[in-house]
């Protein structure tokens, strides 16, 4: 029977889009990419204006082989890799590798893996694009010819299996920057001043502000105390009264970071494991009843652009389940960044119809609560604002000028469905609005001074990083989660309670690449080529002048690099800890889920411990101690020092204090908006303490 030849990516969206297009079409996985520039060599020819050699991947070949046997056998061969650069590079690779002609309608795109999408993409096939390739070569020279140069000095200087790059070397400076930053910090002391007034038998609570009319900061306890002593006995009137009302705009639907920095905050997955679960609900999911279908679209996106049809239908959605105060009259549109690139649209879901509870039963937990935030994401953004009730007054007495401010939620809007988590600072509570009016007297009652001291910037999370880099221009959707999963692997940054830090390693190497390298780490640098490259995509820029513009520069880098940097030692700090294997002392070694320790023999002695740190509770079992562990995945979680006799083990982490309602074991968790609390894990009471509430720190995780 004769049959077309479609070529994807993955096997799992090979077996979605096999069963919408039938016994016609055979659809096969190229499993990424087929050919690249080979691990043993440079791969670019400098001298022959950085022509790249590419060879199959090893591994690849059996695959390749099954293609060239699917597409001999074959009526025509469509190309349906990924709808971006990496997409199209791969799908280029292919048509050489099966000697097509890539000017011939070939290529197909799918921004959404449902019947009527696959469908309709298939008819609509065009030549591939040579500009998207060409960027994507740009990149892969660009980073080959940083990684391949740079790399092997690293080595000789410092030691062994270092690496530079591009993009991960300007991450890294950022976060040593932020250290940087940290250590440098002087605290300075402040004093916070309220009162508590009554006026007419109303009752509320004020903050000083300034004097005659100018702001003040109260910066020592001297201070504090004279204004303190003038607050009590100053008489105070209502001089302005100030109702108003504060609309609060729903957030725009997903773009990849944004998804990525908000599943950091509200699911706590790593950058990493987004994308993974991203992409299975991309790729197609068996739903009970529907069969296998793709739940989101194209998941590698900086756009908030999203298509009409998809508006209307979850318009009609939010018709349905709410009220008319819930969809404004017109759609939602947000605008997009200037330096996106505007070629798919923002993530949503394929099918407003399919909410996420409805099929639950299908999905894992994590592709659950991925799905529910990505569809409640969309729902919200085309929905209403919310509306607050808002009051500010002041108070002047004795030359003193003294503030009240509050609001108060009149209609809930879009917060219905979903509210986005506030990076750097608390959402601003509801608070009883007084019914104040200007002339009023008030009399002062308890006056309060408060002592803090200015904090230094925190330490990024995975989300902050993100952000970080996408404001800067540094890198692309595709290129956040690769980056950050690098220099952790490396041993340059360490991850502890989602805190990004540099290690002594990351230090040493930023300082080398700041000294002999500047161009690379210095941001501008690397966000102007980043333009570049999107103006090869464009076709307004020849990928080899571009590569061949910044090669004569980084060369005499490397040269003067060669000559001046010194060798530098990194002694590993010796532990009290036996080898079991050879009786030498292990060191402490920094790896891609922090420090462990190691035989110093290496490689003649290859024994390795993990660290284990005393929590200072007592096992609920047995009465020994309870050691921090990490799992072979890197997860932390708590077990008994008797393993294997007692076999108590937590996923999270036990406490002293017991529940004061049934007196059962209590464990320490951390809520969606960063509250700390402790759970009662006795199943009939499930009690909470709240213990601590985020306020200073940059995001609520």
């Amino acid at each position: 029977m004769p049959y077309k030849l479609v070529i994807v990516e993955s096997p799992a969206k090979a077996r979605t889009i096999s069963k919408f297009l039938g016994k016609s079409y055979h659809v096969e996985a190229s499993q990424g990419h087929v050919r690249d520039l080979p691990k043993s060599q440079l791969g670019v020819d400098v001298d022959k204006d950085f022509e790249p050699k590419y060879i199959t991947i090893r591994g690849r070949g059996e695959i390749l082989d099954k293609i060239r046997k699917e597409a001999r056998g074959a009526t025509k061969v469509l190309l349906a890799t990924d709808p971006d650069r990496e997409g199209e590079a791969i799908s280029w690779h292919l048509a050489q590798v099966l000697k097509m002609d890539e000017k011939a309608p070939c290529r197909v795109e799918f921004h959404e893996i449902t019947d009527k999408e696959v469908k309709s993409a298939i008819k609509c096939a065009r030549p591939v694009d040579m500009d998207l390739v060409d960027a994507q070569q740009a990149r892969r020279v660009l980073d080959r010819l940083v990684g391949y140069k740079i790399s092997p000095i690293l080595w000789s200087k410092v030691r062994k299996g270092l690496s530079a790059g591009r993009v991960q070397s300007v991450a890294t400076a950022i976060i040593c920057d932020r250290e940087k930053e940290i250590d440098e910090f002087v605290p300075e002391e402040y004093w916070n001043l309220s009162a508590q007034l009554t006026a007419e038998g109303i009752a509320f609570k004020a903050r000083f502000w300034g004097e005659n009319g100018e702001h003040v900061e109260v910066r020592s306890q001297e201070q504090a105390q004279q204004l303190t002593q003038r607050m009590e006995n100053a008489r105070f009137t209502i001089t302005q009264v100030k109702w108003g009302e504060r609309r609060k705009n729903p957030a725009p639907p997903f773009t990849t970071s944004n998804l990525q920095q908000e599943a950091s905050r509200k699911l706590g997955f790593t950058t990493l494991k987004t994308m993974q679960i991203a992409q299975q609900l991309y790729e197609g999911v068996d739903i009970q009843g529907e069969g296998t279908q793709g739940l989101v679209t194209y998941i590698r996106t900086d756009s908030t652009r999203i298509s009409e049809e998809a508006i209307e239908k979850m318009r009609q959605e939010i018709a349905q389940s709410y009220s008319p105060a819930y969809l404004p009259e017109t759609p939602n549109t947000y605008k997009t960044r200037k330096t996106a690139q505007d070629a798919h649209e923002a993530i949503r879901p394929t099918n407003a119809a399919r909410r996420p509870e409805a099929i639950k039963a299908s999905l894992t937990r994590d592709q659950f609560r991925l799905y529910k935030l990505i569809y409640y994401r969309f729902m919200a953004s085309q929905m209403t604002p919310a509306v607050y009730d808002t009051l500010a007054a002041e108070i002047q007495g004795d030359g003193l000028n003294l503030r009240f401010g509050g609001q108060k939620m009149k209609f809930n809007g879009f917060t219905v469905v979903y509210e986005e988590v506030l990076d750097d600072a608390q959402a601003e509570p509801d608070s009883p609005l007084p019914p104040l009016k200007e002339g009023m007297a008030a009399s002062i009652g308890q006056v309060e001074a408060e002592q803090r001291f200015t904090q230094p910037p925190p330490r990024y999370t995975e989300a902050s990083l993100v952000r970080t880099l996408e404001e800067k221009g540094i890198g692309r959707p595709s290129t956040y989660a690769p980056t950050i999963t690098t220099i952790m692997t490396r041993g340059y940054i360490t991850r502890e309670q989602k805190r990004l830090s540099p290690t002594e390693l990351g230090l040493v190497v930023n300082d080398i690449m700041q000294k002999n390298f500047p161009g690379i780490v210095d941001i501008a640098f690397t966000a102007g080529l980043e333009e570049k490259l999107d103006q090869v995509e464009a076709g307004s820029q020849d990928w080899r002048s571009l590569v061949r513009d910044f090669y004569g520069p980084f060369e005499q880098a490397l040269e003067e690099a060669e000559k001046h940097i010194e060798k530098v030692s990194l002694e590993d700090q010796v532990s009290d800890v036996p080898c079991e294997k050879c009786g030498a002392m292990m060191v402490y070694k920094m790896g891609r889920y922090g420090k462990f320790l190691a035989c110093p023999n290496f490689p003649q002695c290859r024994h390795t411990m993990a660290l284990m740190k005393d929590i200072g509770v007592p096992c609920p079992e047995c009465g020994g101690r309870l050691l921090e562990r990490l799992s072979r995945k890197g997860k932390k979680f708590y077990g008994c020092e008797g393993y294997p006799q007692c076999q108590f083990v937590s996923w999270d982490l036990p406490v002293n204090d017991k529940c004061p309602l049934c007196g059962g074991r209590m464990v320490q968790k951390r809520g969606r908006k960063g509250e700390i609390y402790h759970l009662c894990v006795n199943e009939q009471c499930r009690n909470r303490v709240l213990v601590e509430n985020p306020g200073d720190g940059e995001e609520a995780e």
